[in-house]
């Protein structure tokens, strides 16, 4: 298989990246984002482009899957607008170029709780890109809604580390959805995900994701 993923470098895509590439089923990767991932591998195309400017990746959207794992916050993006630029608007060029290439998966690392309908910004903007990603009609769509994300970024995320801090102990007790995932589980369901054959647009909510994530989890045949 030969896989394309955006948003290599961030907190999910660093270790959707490194298993893809130790996976032998995976003959070759394609990394398309705004900044090389630093990664050396024989299997790797690190490819930067403008994601503001399809032509510079339209044609390496290629191959059997499309990996999104892109994903900013509003502090660092700097407001609303520039987040959903980079949230939504990225991610669905990428998949429109994906399409029109014949790639017949998609595999996409949404939110729980993603609604266009929800009065949380983020919540609809996550449910606007599914929305509009189901629309594009993709031969298997998969939508990944996992918790708060926990692991270790790049970038400091104060608020995120204080937040963890309290849900960590709690996690036995709260419901999966406001669970903390780390990211390799969420990493390793988006793999499994992909090779799930099954045809259409499934998504899959927290709870099930931390079984599909675990490291004995069975691949879908």
């Amino acid at each position: 298989m030969k896989a394309t993923i955006i948003g290599a470098t961030g907190l999910v895509g660093s270790y959707l990246l490194r298993l893809l590439l130790d996976d032998a089923r995976f003959t070759s990767v394609s990394a398309l984002g705004r900044r090389a991932t630093g990664v050396a591998h024989p299997k790797l195309l690190d490819a930067v482009v403008d994601l503001r400017a399809p032509g510079t990746f339209a044609a390496l959207a290629a191959g059997d899957v499309l990996f999104s794992a892109l994903g900013t916050t509003i502090r660092a993006a700097g407001s609303e607008a520039a987040q959903y630029e980079v949230d939504h608007d990225y991610p669905l060029e990428v998949a429109r170029a994906a399409r029109r290439n014949g790639v017949p998966a998609l595999v996409v690392v949404s939110s729980a709780g993603a609604s266009p309908r929800s009065r949380i910004f983020y919540s609809r903007m996550k449910g606007e890109l599914e929305r509009d990603l189901e629309a594009l009609g993709f031969e298997r769509l998969r939508l990944l809604r996992p918790g708060p994300l926990d692991g270790e970024r790049r970038e400091r995320r104060a608020g995120e580390r204080w937040a963890l801090r309290v849900l960590r102990p709690l996690a036995p007790v709260l419901p999966a959805a406001a669970r903390p995932v780390h990211a390799v589980v969420v990493a390793r369901a988006a793999v499994r995900a992909a090779l799930d054959p099954t045809p259409g647009c499934v998504r899959v909510e927290a709870g099930e994701l931390f079984r599909l994530g675990a490291p004995t989890a069975p691949t879908p045949t």
